[in-house]
């Protein structure tokens, strides 16, 4: 039942142990980079969804099998992972290739990118109207949207782009396809969260720990910190405020999905520097700091470890995690394909660790 928990702290609080988690959004490159970052996701999560923009993109099936297989290859041995897969969505997606999708077992929706949004996205959506053969394909068949919502024309401040997604892209997506399930992706915004309150139980969000840890002053007060760089951007307290409330509610609709995007340090710390903040070194501690600072470390499994499996319509992982309450240091870099990446509270210490891996 949804109710069930196997969510338990020692008497003293020095332990916390959890269902084994799964991270609903994950970035983890391509090449030599692959196996440089999934080994972090495998040691704490049994599943990840992993984003197609790869230049190419994983349009097709047979690229998404390919990509898996790579990602398999980076897992260590004796480690339980399970990829989960997302086909690139573009103008051109067929219906043929969702019920190809849904055949191969291992694709679980497709990210829609706003052509120009992010990292890799130029070969993204147009407009979503074109893709009305292949959304109502994914509905037929329980396949998943996940949206990046944000608009991308040059005349919306940086700042507002998630929330005017909202009324010119999502409500109009969602009211012609009320069958579709829909996840929003790394939310940032007070209307974020309310959109998906008022939408119905077909729509879900996924949250970042950077949204909830931080607001846009981390970023810019100072001195600029390249490294907290991501899309969409570090919103203002009241956002973060609200987002956080979301994340620790207990609500079936808000879930576990990083957005951890790692990037080489040169292409962050750059006159023109990349958007990523890589957190998957320390996923789970950062939850952790978030949900304990509310005070709300009961809700963690429900928003780790059990709504993001209910949605997709897969089961629960069984298994469990554990997380002991220790300082440690988060190194400066971490080795990334032949280079380094600075990872999210580089140099910083953290409260809580993994010591315990399903």
């Amino acid at each position: 039942s949804s109710s069930s928990s196997s969510s338990s702290s020692s008497p003293d609080g020095t332990t916390l142990t959890i269902a084994t988690p799964d991270d609903w959004h994950l970035h983890v490159r391509d090449g030599a980079k692959i196996p440089s970052v999934v080994p972090f996701t495998a040691r704490s999560f049994a599943r990840a969804l992993i984003m197609p923009n790869l230049v190419p993109p994983v349009r097709t099936v047979d690229d998404a099998r390919k990509y898996r297989d790579l990602i398999l290859a980076a897992v260590p041995d004796g480690v339980g992972f399970e990829p989960q897969m997302t086909l690139y969505l573009t103008d051109n997606t067929s219906p043929e290739e969702i019920a190809a999708a849904h055949a191969s077992g291992f694709v679980r929706g497709c990210k829609l990118y706003p052509a120009g949004a992010t990292t890799n996205s130029d070969a993204g959506v147009t407009d979503v109207k074109k893709c009305a053969a292949a959304l109502e394909a994914m509905a037929d068949l329980g396949l998943v949207l996940e949206v990046h919502g944000e608009v991308t024309h040059g005349s919306v401040d940086m700042f507002d782009r998630e929330r005017v997604f909202l009324d010119e892209v999502l409500g109009g997506v969602v009211a012609a396809h009320p069958r579709l399930k829909i996840v929003m992706e790394h939310i940032t915004t007070a209307e974020a969260v309310d959109f998906c309150n008022a939408a119905g139980d077909n729509v879900a969000a996924t949250i970042t720990p950077q949204h909830i840890l931080l607001n846009r002053n981390a970023m810019l007060v100072g001195g600029i910190r390249p490294h907290l760089y991501c899309l969409p951007i570090l919103k203002r307290e009241k956002h973060r405020a609200a987002v956080i409330a979301a994340a620790t509610s207990g609500s079936k609709k808000f879930f576990l999905g990083t957005d951890s995007a790692p990037h080489p340090r040169g292409a962050k710390e750059s006159a023109c520097g990349c958007a990523g903040v890589f957190s998957a070194h320390a996923a789970l501690p950062f939850y952790a700091m978030a949900f304990e600072k509310e005070g709300k470390l009961d809700t963690l499994e429900h928003f780790a470890s059990h709504a993001g499996a209910d949605f997709y319509g897969v089961e629960r992982n069984a298994g469990t995690v554990t997380l002991k309450r220790e300082d440690w240091q988060v190194p400066e870099t971490y080795e990334f394909g032949g280079d380094v990446v600075v990872p999210f509270y580089a140099g910083e210490v953290l409260p809580w660790k993994v010591v315990a891996e399903a």
